[in-house]
């Protein structure tokens, strides 16, 4: 099981969107992170094979995927940062009508539905309809719809979106739950969401890949360069021309302060980078 992103790029007119970005995925957990623009959603389209790249290809198992057609939607699952659905379907009759879609037959898809809604936590549900679900519920249930047919490659673009924390932690378990035979690709800008169930980062920026990493690896290239003290609350300012804070808190007339600087002074106390420290410094204006 392999997928291969080879030299692609897409262009519209002199805009570039991606922007030769290359690189190889087997069985496991990626987390895809880049802000705003940085190509994440196309990357993500040319890689379900809904958008043509202008050149360069995605290969799955060394054939393009271009040519393999249905056999390629087949062995994939997507979940679009806003899926479509019925809102006066309930969430049985729903996941049977994508099931038909995606050639799955009655019984069988019967089956693999009581599965799925279980697997997400909705099976108590399944008979109520979908305008009455939580955010979380829908996005539950587009996990469930893009598993359908069991597939080897899952794209999710930005599942967590709008989820409260409690709905978040509960997404990441199922994913984790999920990941041990398939290629999971996670494109978010929330950083925690991947930091402890992705198996690799991988990074975009000015369209192209910026970094390909394990989370380890990534946490080390800020390593003692994060620290954090204590400073007034009318010297925040100031400090701020000279470091980048990455998080504060304010207590009274003082402010707790996590920030990165090249070389420790005197009063600072050393941290532990984070995935998320990489992200703001490597996004930093």
């Amino acid at each position: 099981m392999e997928l291969r992103i080879d030299r692609l790029t897409k262009q519209y007119g002199a805009k570039i969107a991606v922007d030769r970005m290359d690189f190889t995925l087997k069985a496991g957990v990626y987390g895809l992170l880049g802000a705003n623009g940085a190509g994440k959603t196309t990357l993500m389209r040319m890689i379900c094979d809904i958008l043509r790249p202008t050149s360069g290809e995605v290969l799955y198992d060394g054939r393009p995927i271009s040519e393999q057609g249905d056999a390629y939607r087949m062995v994939l699952g997507y979940l679009p940062q806003q899926f479509g659905y019925y809102p006066e379907f309930t969430a049985n009759k729903f996941m049977m009508y994508m099931a038909a879609l995606k050639g799955l037959g009655k019984s069988a898809a019967a089956a693999k539905t009581l599965e799925l809604l279980e697997l997400v936590g909705l099976s108590e549900v399944k008979n109520k309809k979908i305008k009455t679900f939580s955010g979380g519920m829908k996005q539950r249930l587009g996990i469930a719809q893009a598993m359908l047919n069991d597939p080897e490659i899952l794209v999710l673009d930005e599942p967590t979106a709008g989820l409260d924390p409690k709905e978040r932690v509960r997404f990441r378990k199922i994913l984790t739950s999920l990941s041990g035979d398939k290629i999971v690709i996670i494109s978010t800008h929330i950083v925690s969401d991947v930091e402890f169930i992705a198996n690799h980062i991988i990074m975009l920026k000015d369209k192209q890949v910026y970094a390909n990493d394990s989370v380890e690896n990534l946490c080390m290239t800020l390593e003692g360069k994060i620290f954090s003290t204590t400073v007034r609350t009318e010297e925040l300012a100031d400090f701020e021309r000279k470091y980048q804070v990455v998080s504060q808190r304010q207590e009274g007339g003082n402010c707790e302060i996590r920030f990165i600087a090249e070389k420790k002074e005197e009063g600072w106390n050393s941290c532990t980078a984070s995935l998320e420290d990489v992200f703001l410094y490597t996004y930093r204006e």
